[in-house]
């Protein structure tokens, strides 16, 4: 395990450098390739019939070592037990009070967030019909809301341009919840799409992001069209009532030439922080790095009055876009390196903690000349946009991809993602996970090796295809995953991501299947409290004999009788 970090002061002179003629020159730009439309997200494996659930792994149940619990979520199997069969998951998940929550294209589940036991599994449409909404298309975003003991949801409408919010009644996923429904891109026609949203929360609203597509004008593939940032009070959504948009703003920016870049997958910054000021960022359009800007004059009650700031690009080192990722696949060489990393767009949440944001993004550091995937964590001062640190997580001979990040209260941070490689001995795709401590310079400070949490049970996956044949179209990963609070214990940590299941035939278990690649997700709880070492442990228990040493004699004398 290598962790490639550094200052990054000289970075942010030569972005204000940049900036300067960035913002004369962008008018002649174009955005990058890869930031295209996506969807059909929900893609059905032709003829390839699952007719049982079979094979979840066991619960890892572990008494010392960060890594306390992991347990199995959602697989491919459950999706497609409802007629729900979709490729990606769109990995999510989130802890509450007493419950975890995951949820995938397809399929949603409860679990009991101390012993992994599945309390519930429906589909996606039956929790957004239970709700009051018809239909879903995925994409599902889900968070606990601590302060108001509430879970929020969101998703696609049965149209996707149309984006749902569902928000719970209490703290129990298992009980009512209620829903509204917006329009998130009117777009140009039939076909348009609120693409990729994203989901924070502050103090003061919901930002909910968007990359809007409408159907290309010469009837080709649908083009990308702009973002939208939804800024919906908090009081609207957390009211006696149910959830609603009243006092919503939606900040539209056209992609149509103009040059202005507030960034692809917008996220909004997760924060405690008692301010009137959102955060937002975004991976640039235009240009290797994140965008940020600003949404002033906010309150619980109302965002229509809210002005939007300049975007500014924070100067990030130099990276590419991580290309596919390897794995063995010692039995077809051809699906060696087939894995798709996405690209560096901001998949997972934002937070601010301390006056620090934090953030990761999946890229190709130029530094190593390895041509890898790496995880990037960069941490920003939150009043002067500045980089305090930034470093790659990664290790020669692998990649590092589909990141996620949580900071709790006293900086402790935890990134969860995936790690695959050509060796056969460790290069199945792999979900992990690295800790941090934040030091009193706003520096991370490694305070583990790479966790691994749970280990694909192939060395070949590709979707799309069937077992023993070469991988056919894009072999999607992710979209994304997940790292999220304990709201009863801050030092608890909980992760979702995907891991490879076996495949969908008689050798995998699955004696009537049709021989597919299956997806699984896996949960898992990872605690950053201290642990004594043993032999601090010793010292513990020859401390407290002596206290009872002490004390016996202390009573001895009172009394008068002998030690």
């Amino acid at each position: 395990m290598k962790l490639y970090s550094s200052s990054i002061r000289r970075h942010i002179v030569a972005a204000a450098i940049l900036s300067v003629f960035a913002s004369a020159a962008q008018a002649d730009q174009v955005m990058k390739p890869y930031f295209e439309f996506k969807k059909p997200k929900m893609v059905t494996i032709p003829g390839d019939l699952s007719l049982d659930t079979n094979g979840a792994s066991s619960v890892v149940v572990n008494a010392t070592g960060p890594y306390r619990l992991g347990f199995e979520g959602i697989s491919q199997y459950d999706g497609a037990s409802f007629n729900r069969n979709f490729i990606p998951p769109d990995t999510m998940g989130a802890v509450g009070k007493t419950q975890y929550m995951s949820t995938t294209n397809g399929a949603y589940a409860v679990f009991d967030k101390t012993t992994g036991n599945r309390t519930a599994l429906m589909s996606d449409v039956t929790f957004w019909a239970n709700a009051g909404q018809t239909g879903t298309n995925g994409d599902t975003r889900i968070m606990y809301n601590a302060t108001a003991d509430r879970w929020i949801a969101v998703a696609f409408g049965a149209n996707t341009k149309d984006l749902q919010i569902a928000v719970s009644d209490t703290s129990n996923a298992l009980g009512s919840w209620k829903s509204t429904k917006f329009e998130g891109y009117a777009g140009l026609g039939f076909g348009a799409t609120a693409d990729y949203p994203t989901l924070a929360l502050d103090r003061n609203a919901v930002y909910i992001g968007t990359n809007n597509f409408a159907p290309a004008s010469n009837g080709g593939t649908n083009s990308f069209r702009g973002t939208t940032m939804n800024v919906i009070p908090i009081d609207s959504l957390f009211g006696a009532s149910g959830p609603s948009t009243t006092n919503m703003q939606q900040i539209v920016t056209p992609y149509n030439g103009s040059g202005l870049d507030r960034g692809f997958a917008p996220q909004g910054v997760n924060s405690n922080s008692a301010s009137s000021t959102g955060r937002v960022f975004g991976a640039s359009i235009y240009n290797y790095d994140n965008i940020s800007y600003t949404i002033n004059g906010l309150s619980s009650s109302s965002a229509t009055g809210a002005t939007v700031s300049a975007s500014e690009q924070i100067g990030m080192a130099a990276f590419t876009t991580a290309g596919a990722a390897r794995q063995p696949s010692v039995a077809l060489p051809a699906n060696r390196r087939v894995v798709d990393t996405g690209d560096e767009r901001i998949s997972s949440s934002v937070y601010e903690v301390g006056g620090r944001i934090y953030m990761v993004n999946t890229v190709n550091t130029t530094s190593d000349g390895l041509d890898e995937a790496r995880v990037r964590y960069t941490v920003v001062d939150a009043a002067t946009n500045a980089i305090i640190d930034q470093g790659d997580i990664g290790s020669a001979g692998h990649d590092y991809y589909m990141g996620s990040i949580a900071v709790n209260s006293s900086g402790q941070v935890v990134v969860g993602f995936n790690r695959s490689g050509l060796d056969p001995a460790d290069g199945k795709i792999a979900f992990m996970a690295h800790t941090f401590s934040t030091d009193a310079t706003g520096h991370l400070i490694s305070t583990s090796s790479d966790i691994m949490l749970k280990e694909s049970l192939v060395d070949d996956y590709h979707n799309g295809s069937l077992f023993g044949q070469a991988a056919s179209g894009r072999q999607r990963w992710g979209d994304y995953s997940q790292v999220s609070i304990d709201p009863t214990d801050d030092s608890q940590f909980y992760l979702i991501g995907e891991f490879a299941r076996e495949y969908n035939n008689a050798a995998g278990g699955h004696p009537g299947g049709t021989g597919g690649s299956r997806w699984g997700t896996w949960i898992a709880m990872i605690d950053v409290s201290p642990v004594p070492e043993p032999s601090s442990w010793a010292m513990l228990f020859v401390g407290l004999g002596m206290v009872g040493v002490l004390a016996r004699r202390r009573r001895n004398a009172a009394t008068g009788s002998p030690c």
